[in-house]
């Protein structure tokens, strides 16, 4: 077993990859391809966020790798803005459009509160 495919179960039975690759930083052009190799390089856990604006481009490298998409484990996260459930409902039904998927994962609240006010309040920086 590879590094890529050792996994840990959670409390609920679902095994998750220990190692994941993480899509920040990487613009929606250029996250299709960023997917497709780390998913040839073996991968088979994938992150994104909304927040990333790079859903559709990590859905179209899912599809394009042509690795069975429940051979893979994906997570996202909902933007903190969405406080209560229609919000969370909504922001849920367009990450499913926008990565072109029946079913995510893992799906985590990105952050306790907008970034705006983590950008407000340094405080919650210091050592």
């Amino acid at each position: 077993m590879s590094a890529f495919t050792q996994t840990l179960t959670l409390a609920n039975g679902t095994a998750i990859p220990q190692l994941g690759f993480g899509t920040w930083m990487i613009g929606n052009a250029d996250a299709g391809p960023a997917v497709q190799a780390a998913l040839a390089a073996g991968y088979r856990h994938l992150d994104t966020a909304q927040d990333y604006g790079n859903e559709q481009g990590v859905g179209a490298g899912i599809r394009a790798s042509g690795i069975a998409r429940e051979e893979i484990f994906l997570t996202s996260k909902l933007l903190a803005q969405h406080k209560n459930y229609a919000d969370a409902q909504a922001a849920l039904a367009q990450s499913f459009v926008d990565l072109d998927v029946d079913y995510i994962d893992l799906m985590l609240i990105h952050a306790p509160q907008p970034w705006t006010d983590f950008r407000e309040s340094n405080h919650y920086f210091e050592g």
